[in-house]
């Protein structure tokens, strides 16, 4: 049975390709679960992809996570400044985790600049646009293959 990487996404995400595409671009969700499900399978993984607009509900696909899941690729969007809740679950995770971000938030607003997420990641991988959720893809393979 091959590896199941679980990729989640927080609040407003299910807007991609509509919400301000001068800093999100134009590839909506779908296209990127497509491209998701697509790569992962070449890389000889399942892909589980989930948004969501709330907080508990994020919390509680990381616990299923722990249970079924290889690694953990997430996009917490508003959550990764604001939820405890989200670190926590988190940490208990014991498999890599990597914390993804389409634009560059260090280059945004100063709100956008202490993630909560970032101290419990395996690795970050901030402003790559859509192929960011690729190259995640890719950096879990490297990270699953070391052990």
């Amino acid at each position: 049975m091959a590896h199941r990487i679980y990729v989640l996404n927080g609040p407003n995400l299910n807007l991609l390709g509509q919400r301000e595409p001068a800093i999100y671009g134009s590839t909506t969700l779908k296209e990127i679960a497509d491209s998701c499900t697509e790569r992962a399978h070449a890389l000889g993984f399942e892909v589980d992809f989930r948004q969501t607009n709330f907080e508990g509900e994020l919390v509680e696909s990381v616990h299923e996570a722990r249970e079924n899941g290889a690694g953990i690729i997430i996009n917490p969007a508003g959550y990764t400044f604001t939820s405890v809740a989200l670190m926590d679950a988190l940490k208990m995770f014991d498999g890599p985790k990597i914390e993804l971000h389409i634009s560059n938030v260090h280059a945004r607003e100063s709100i956008y600049h202490k993630s909560l997420v970032s101290p419990v990641a395996t690795g970050i991988l901030i402003g790559f646009g859509a192929n960011g959720y690729l190259l995640a893809l890719e950096a879990m393979a490297a990270l699953l293959a070391k052990g």
